[in-house]
């Protein structure tokens, strides 16, 4: 018993020897690098605080502009053109004439039928009398029953005739109208491809007379990868620019998100209603936009260059923050990237002071000096 005592004595001492060692060898090691980092001069860096601002989350797109109202002129009836009052790239309003066609055969049809209409009026008018002249006789008992019968028969017969025979006029009428070609809707004429002489068919063949654009509204269709698609409302604004009126943004509202999307793309579409009350826009322009899906407040930001090892898919990085005039290293989370700098979502507080350059001359614990930029701050 006695030796079991004096073994354990023996091991708890040589216990103590040992911690007391690793003690001393861990103190050696914070004193040596407390000692090399004050023998490292001070390095200059550049620092900017960490802010807090309103964050408006958005979805990158891009599309073309197409007017949203275009109208293919064509003919209902086959003619020769024998007049046409519109150039290309005219204004019109609807109801405007653009063209006729040679209605003399029309003409004399009308003609033809309005002197038949006259002579069912003729008609109309006798049997007429007719009829009235059985009804005075009927008083008297000077008609017999039949010959009453044959009489209202007659009349209404004359009366059908004459109403057929306006019916013909007016269907001669519409299609004199018909001869006219004017403007469906309010616009411009993008595209005239008929000249004096020419020969048009009804509707079921060629190509369209004329073609009319109107581009104070545009559809802006764009093509959203589908990842985003649960993001995007029927409402939301968008804004865009395009390469041919440069430094100038525009403006528009989601209307339509296809309920489809492209199997080999895998985007969907999503088609925007663009106001163009002035004209700069024209349909065909290819554009660049974003899509406004929300809104934050107070979101944690730094600039880009204050991140040091970032990992943009696992959103981490580290930042070196100064603090007492020495820099310290910092983990963080990422968030959103924007214009403004990146979002941290943890790791940092409102106003730390972040190093945004002279990071890659910098260890831990380093003393800084601040920039002349910073120092005018």
């Amino acid at each position: 018993m006695t030796r079991m005592i004096c073994i354990l004595h023996a091991f708890i001492a040589s216990a103590g020897l040992l911690g007391g060692a690793a003690c001393g060898t861990e103190a050696r090691a914070k004193t040596e690098r407390d000692s090399s980092t004050r023998g490292r001069p001070a390095v200059a860096v550049t620092i900017a605080p960490a802010t807090a601002s309103d964050v408006i989350e958005t979805v990158d797109a891009v599309g073309s502009l197409a007017p949203k109202f275009v109208a293919d002129v064509k003919s209902e009836v086959s003619g020769t053109v024998t007049a046409v009052y519109v150039t290309e790239w005219v204004a019109v309003r609807r109801g405007a004439p653009l063209a006729r066609l040679d209605a003399t055969e029309t003409d004399a049809a009308i003609e033809a039928l309005k002197a038949i209409e006259a002579q069912t009026r003729v008609v109309e008018s006798r049997a007429r009398r007719e009829h009235e002249r059985a009804l005075q006789l009927q008083k008297y008992g000077l008609i017999t029953p039949q010959a009453l019968d044959e009489a209202r028969s007659a009349l209404e017969a004359a009366e059908a005739g004459c109403a057929a025979a306006r019916a013909q006029i007016r269907t001669g009428e519409a299609r004199l109208a018909k001869s006219f070609i004017n403007a469906p809707m309010d616009g411009i004429v993008a595209a005239r491809r008929i000249s004096v002489g020419d020969r048009v068919e009804n509707m079921g063949g060629g190509e369209p007379m004329f073609r009319i654009v109107d581009n104070r509204v545009l559809d802006l269709t764009m093509a959203v990868p589908a990842s985003q698609l649960a993001a995007i409302r029927v409402g939301q604004p968008i804004e865009f620019a395009t390469d041919a009126l440069p430094g100038r943004t525009f403006t528009g509202r989601v209307m339509f998100i296809n309920p489809a999307i492209d199997e080999a793309s895998r985007s969907v579409k999503v088609i925007a209603a663009v106001p163009n009350g002035d004209g700069l826009l024209k349909g065909g322009l290819f554009v660049q936009g974003r899509i406004v899906v929300g809104r934050r407040q107070n979101v944690l930001r730094v600039p880009r260059e204050a991140l040091v090892n970032w990992n943009a898919a696992a959103r981490t990085a580290d930042v070196f923050v100064v603090w007492a005039g020495a820099a310290e290293r910092r983990p963080v989370k990422t968030g959103s990237v924007g214009e403004n700098g990146i979002e941290i979502t943890a790791g940092l507080d409102r106003g730390d002071r972040v190093v945004v350059r002279g990071a890659f001359a910098l260890r831990p614990g380093d003393r800084v000096t601040l920039g002349s930029a910073d120092e005018g701050a």
